[in-house]
């Protein structure tokens, strides 16, 4: 019997492309359109970070976590943030594979009840009560921390970023939330990266020339700050 090639093929050519099919790199592009396109079209809840991307570095998604937002997610797109004496936390619960990231100015609102993602007591609630919905509990749960920086000339007698990393050090170690890694204080800015699926976070120390966004964040915070009683991971560089 003598075999004979597909209709439309010559011999030694590969048989033509099925109908409708794409080439590999024109489908992995179209769905990576296509995630970006359903995450632009959520509804945020209250708090919850909005601006999504693609981050052409990291060639990925990403969403970018602006001051008093977080973020919380069980795939593994980027979440993103800059930080100068604002702190970042990055929670993630091993065995649910969830992960998440908030962005908080000052550790309360001097002794008031807030509402707000900007004060750290409502920031970290906040994120923790969304991982939970997503499955996530406070047993499984680990903590990186990032931030807390002097980035500002002048404003260290004020200590925002230290006072920012007392209180989330002492609110994770009251909550029983391990503190696997964390890179804090100094006198450096951080441009943050976290992966919520995997738990993978990444951190760059950007030059303590201060972008103009930090310094308006810094004095943001300046002006709200009142007086307050006293109260194992890995970090990639990149």
């Amino acid at each position: 019997m003598i075999s004979t090639p597909p209709m439309g093929s010559r011999p030694g050519m590969p048989p033509p492309a099925a109908l409708g099919s794409k080439p590999p790199l024109q489908g992995a592009i179209g769905a990576r359109s296509d995630r970006l396109t359903r995450l632009k079209a959520r509804i945020p809840k209250p708090g919850e970070a909005s601006f999504f991307f693609y981050d052409a570095h990291f060639k990925a998604e990403a969403v970018k976590i602006l001051p008093g937002e977080y973020f919380v997610y069980d795939e593994d797109l980027l979440i993103m943030t800059t930080l100068g004496s604002c702190i970042a936390v990055c929670l993630w619960d091993r065995q649910a594979k969830v992960g998440g990231m908030n962005h908080f100015m000052l550790p309360d609102n001097g002794g008031g009840a807030s509402d707000s993602g900007r004060y750290g007591s409502f920031a970290m609630e906040l994120l923790i009560n969304e991982m939970m919905k997503m499955g996530a509990s406070r047993m499984t749960m680990e903590a990186k921390v990032f931030g807390g920086g002097a980035v500002i000339t002048g404003m260290n007698t004020i200590n925002v970023g230290e006072r920012n990393t007392t209180f989330v050090m002492d609110y994770l170690k009251t909550e029983r939330i391990p503190v696997v890694s964390k890179d804090v204080l100094d006198i450096y800015p951080r441009k943050v990266c976290f992966l919520p699926h995997s738990g993978k976070a990444m951190v760059k120390r950007l030059a303590p020339s201060n972008p103009e966004a930090i310094i308006q964040q810094e004095r943001i915070a300046a002006q709200k700050v009142t007086p307050v009683a006293s109260a194992g991971g890995s970090i990639d560089l990149f």
